[in-house]
């Protein structure tokens, strides 16, 4: 069957590239207080939840408080151990709806799209806490969503088992919240043996669901893409998609090596240094800056890309200089090569970029 790849589509399987490491702490504690609230109710105690986590309760209730996915996999790990059930994993999932989500989940919501709004989730995904890696793409008459679980060597079978389900309900709670109740999954594959929760699995996803298959995917008829969300805006959505590209690129700034990496770089805009000059302002061998990096999910080009996008956006947003003045400052040889640049970061010209 032919298969047409949408541009959140994943080509490199399970990689972790370009999504935050695991002890990152960039996010907002909402999944962990929705995790908190649901398992209440089977007399699980935030305490237990936080067991081993580093957090408190008065902490997670702050919505300035910043976590890691680490941190959301020990919680996954205790509530499991504590007794939460598969239940509890599509209770979650309900009740993570995108007004949680903050600036990326109001921006899906108001998708002019339902292509959009695939597209979108996808490539701003590293805003959301994520257990699993999104990708979509369509095939035959279905636009169909895949979970690449990209974390699964550090978690049990039973927290994977978990995920993937909280995942699936998630992803089915979303689209209700932008497509309406009416738009339901045609079926769903697990990459999972079959148990006895096939039954709710059905349930729960309003589908046939179907097991040890080899991805984890959610199929939608494909006439769900063309159609317009209740909230759909495109005006406010660009205003809000400029906010999640400022968000992803703090994130990336103020974390790890790689946020040093990036401040050293912002320094020299018109003059990259080598890696290797680089790695000596840092007192580390090259080699070691490179496997850090990648420990961190990023590179040392991926690195210098994004402060080119970041700062070239700006002068062109914010100063009169001369198409060809934005590219000498953020090391392009010429015009066109920045125009090709901007194309490809943003998919928009540089008059649009300016006109804003």
């Amino acid at each position: 069957m032919p298969v047409d790849d949408g541009p959140g589509a994943l080509a490199n399987g399970n990689g972790r590239a370009g999504f935050p490491s695991l002890n990152q702490r960039i996010f907002a504690p909402f999944k962990l207080a929705t995790v908190i609230d649901t398992v209440a109710g089977r007399g699980i105690a935030p305490e237990t939840v936080l067991d081993r986590t580093g957090l408190t309760l008065a902490e997670v209730r702050n919505p300035h408080t910043l976590t890691s996915i680490g941190q959301y996999l020990i919680a996954c790990q205790n509530i499991v151990s504590a007794g939460a059930q598969f239940s509890d994993a599509f209770a979650i999932g309900s009740r993570l709806h995108l007004s949680a989500y903050g600036m990326y989940g109001y921006a899906l919501m108001c998708s002019p799209t339902m292509r959009d709004f695939f597209d979108f989730a996808v490539r701003y995904q590293p805003l959301a806490t994520p257990t699993v890696r999104l990708g979509w793409r369509i095939e035959g008459e279905f636009a169909i969503w895949q979970f690449h679980e990209i974390y699964r060597d550090v978690m049990s079978s039973d927290v994977r088992t978990f995920l993937v389900r909280q995942q699936m309900k998630m992803t089915y709670t979303h689209i209700h919240d932008t497509a309406g109740s009416d738009n339901l999954p045609v079926r769903a594959l697990f990459a999972l043996a079959e148990d006895a929760h096939s039954a709710e699995d059905e349930r729960e996803l309003s589908c046939p669901c179907l097991y040890a298959q080899e991805a984890n995917e959610l199929h939608y008829p494909i006439g769900i893409l063309e159609q317009t969300p209740e909230l759909g805006n495109r005006l406010t959505r660009t205003m809000l998609e400029e906010t999640c590209d400022r968000l992803i690129g703090q994130s990336r700034m103020s974390s790890g090596l790689s946020g040093e990496v990036y401040q050293l770089l912002l320094l020299t805009p018109n003059h990259f240094p080598s890696m290797t000059a680089i790695a000596d302002q840092l007192g580390l061998q090259e080699r070691t800056l490179r496997r850090r990096l990648a420990a961190e999910d990023t590179s040392y080009g991926e690195i210098v890309d994004d402060v080119r996008r970041k700062l070239a956006i700006e002068y062109l947003q914010t100063t009169r200089m001369s198409v060809d003045d934005v590219a000498w400052k953020v090391g392009f040889s010429d015009s066109a090569n920045l125009r090709r640049a901007i194309r490809r970061w943003t998919g928009k010209t540089i008059g649009e970029i300016r006109a804003g």
